[in-house]
């Protein structure tokens, strides 16, 4: 079988690839990565099959093609790091305008009836003012708790 992709590591990527192997602050998925670069390396004899790089490695033969490919497209820094995305996949729903009202709201005094502010009633007081369409009680929390604010 024709191979489509070929990895040949300069003596530089072999020592950095190796630096990435023997790193303890590098997660898993990209020693693996590493490990594949390296048994596919034709630069030092001829690599085995994708199957058995897989087997050895403990990924995919799609892993261990898609790294091969990334490697032979990208380059070696972007195969064994993360992919940087423009756009998050979802907008934070707290800005910054929007926490300062909800801060804001906590800080002021509470509805009549109540002693203090509660996560609930904070929530709710939030929609009913149009600061959010819709919050949760988790949502709440987590802006009070990144504020240090405490309602007690």
């Amino acid at each position: 079988m024709r191979t489509k992709y070929t990895i040949y590591l300069t003596k530089e990527e072999r020592k950095y690839v190796q630096a990435v192997l023997n790193s303890n602050h590098i997660a898993p998925t990209f020693k693996k990565r590493a490990n594949v670069l390296l048994m596919s390396d034709s630069g030092i004899g001829k690599p085995e099959s994708q199957k058995i790089i897989a087997a050895r490695c403990g990924v995919s033969d799609v892993t261990v093609y898609q790294t091969i490919k990334d490697f032979c497209e990208k380059g070696l820094i972007e195969t064994l790091s993360f992919k940087k995305r423009e756009n998050p996949a979802k907008p934070p729903i707290v800005t910054g305008e929007k926490e300062a009202r909800l801060i804001a709201l906590a800080c002021g005094i509470p509805p009549e009836g109540y002693s203090r502010w509660t996560i609930r009633l904070l929530a709710d007081k939030a929609v009913e003012l149009d600061i959010f369409p819709r919050i949760s009680r988790e949502t709440i929390r987590t802006v009070l708790k990144k504020m240090s604010l405490n309602l007690t």
